[in-house]
């Protein structure tokens, strides 16, 4: 059953260039953003990240928990009747994941990847959501090595 929360998990990487984000593209909507999707029974969020980001991606390792948290109107999902009445939006939590070099495959929920800077990425993604959790990982990551947890 699906629980009462979203996560969002922003794949990175650093290269000679500079780093650069994995931002996936929608194969129902065509839109362009992070790994996203919803928690299951009694997962914690950090669970459900390292599961989903796994799925869509393929891509295991350690999880970098982010401040960025925001919410999803309840009348978004399918399954918000059984969250009860009192359940108006949910809570979304927000993880980075250093990709390193590791090669990215997609599920079927995805169509295409692009590795992009932060400039790059903020342009594309379609939820604001998406582009405040990647302001914030962009600082840590430039932020002093004592800064960025």
């Amino acid at each position: 059953m699906r629980a009462p929360f979203q996560v969002l998990v922003l794949p990175f990487r650093h290269t000679p260039a500079g780093t650069e984000y994995a931002v996936l593209k929608r194969s129902d909507d065509g839109y362009w953003q992070f790994v996203a999707d919803d928690g299951e029974d009694d997962e914690s969020p950090e669970e459900a990240a390292c599961r989903e980001a796994k799925e869509e991606t393929g891509l295991i390792g350690d999880l970098m928990p982010l401040d960025s948290y925001s919410t999803v109107p309840k009348s978004c999902f399918a399954d918000a009747d059984s969250w009860g009445a009192d359940v108006f939006v949910i809570p979304q939590h927000c993880f980075a994941l250093d990709a390193g070099s590791s090669a990215i495959v997609l599920s079927s929920e995805h169509t295409e990847i692009r590795w992009l800077s932060y400039v790059e990425a903020t342009g594309l993604l379609k939820w604001d959501s998406n582009r405040n959790a990647l302001w914030e990982l962009n600082d840590r990551l430039r932020a002093p090595k004592a800064n960025r947890s």
